[in-house]
């Protein structure tokens, strides 16, 4: 009989296990491939999809209103960077002075202030405000008064309750004191002088008031007739406070109307380097250095 044929080897059980695990990784390949593959298409997969780049929104501009400005001057600071984003951007803003001003004009209760109605002028807050083409008055002057009251709220105002006065009155004292001082080391000084002239039931002499009660520009020196006017803001003639801030007052010259220095100060002059003051509790000093430097 011729021999029968031996049976095939059996590979070991190892080479079976490492062929399979060949087997199903290339089967995991191709479907990876595939899957991906209709993800690109279909714009699912995740990152089988193309990146898109995502459009920033345009840079806002900043408007800066300084401390001191009134609210006209706030106005026309906005009219002019209105202009400056059209012509950057090609499209003429929300924000105009005409709507800013309309967007001022309305009187209001202030939380803190009392049940009067009154004027925005001093509520105002100065400071770095962002806006957009889109941006409108009534939104930047709704910031200016929550930037103001987040302020507010860091004053302590005992000692001006314990002289009688009225959160108001703080504020017109810290308008005055804006419009009068130049160098931060003297609000509180000019405040002293305030608190003082009006425990004494004199008038306070303050020019800041007579001209902005009778829109006196800066450079304009102020006329003897100006001087015998009753304009309620001519603090030269009438005694007590303006009816109204004269100007938007910042943090310092808020926390001096609250805190003024406790000096004797009834006088003060400006020095001729045009910012710094010569103060006394003298007529007479007040006077004879008022000669001394040529001042009518």
């Amino acid at each position: 009989m011729p021999p029968r044929p031996r049976p095939p080897r059996r590979p070991p059980r190892a080479v079976v296990y490492r062929r399979r695990l060949i087997a199903l990784s290339v089967l995991a390949a191709g479907f990876l491939i595939a899957w991906f593959a209709i993800g690109s298409v279909h714009g699912g997969g995740g990152h089988a999809t193309p990146a898109t780049t995502s459009v920033l929104p345009p840079r806002p501009f900043k408007v800066v209103f300084p401390e001191g400005f009134t609210r006209d001057q706030m106005a026309g600071r906005v009219d002019a960077v209105a202009r400056i984003a059209e012509r950057e951007r090609g499209k003429r803003p929300r924000l105009s002075r005409r709507k800013y001003l309309a967007a001022t004009r309305v009187a209001r209760r202030e939380a803190g202030f009392g049940a009067r109605v009154l004027p925005l002028e001093g509520f105002l807050f100065p400071a770095t405000y962002d806006f957009t083409i889109r941006t409108t008055s009534s939104q930047l002057v709704a910031a200016q008064l929550a930037a103001f009251r987040h302020n507010w709220e860091k004053l302590n105002l005992g000692y001006a309750r314990s002289k009688s006065l009225t959160p108001y009155d703080v504020l017109t004292i810290a308008s005055m004191i804006e419009r009068e001082t130049l160098s931060p080391d003297e609000r509180g000084l000019v405040t002293a002088v305030i608190y003082n002239r009006l425990h004494a039931r004199m008038p306070l002499g303050i020019d800041a008031t007579l001209r902005y009660g009778l829109h006196i520009p800066p450079t304009e020196s102020i006329r003897a007739s100006q001087l015998e006017s009753n304009n309620p803001y001519n603090t030269r003639k009438l005694p007590g406070l303006p009816p109204t801030p004269i100007a938007n007052p910042g943090l310092a010259s808020l926390q001096a109307a609250a805190h003024p220095r406790h000096v004797d100060y009834l006088y003060f002059v400006r020095k001729p380097d045009k910012k710094h003051h010569f103060f006394t509790a003298s007529f007479d000093a007040f006077e004879r250095y008022k000669a001394s430097h040529g001042y009518p």
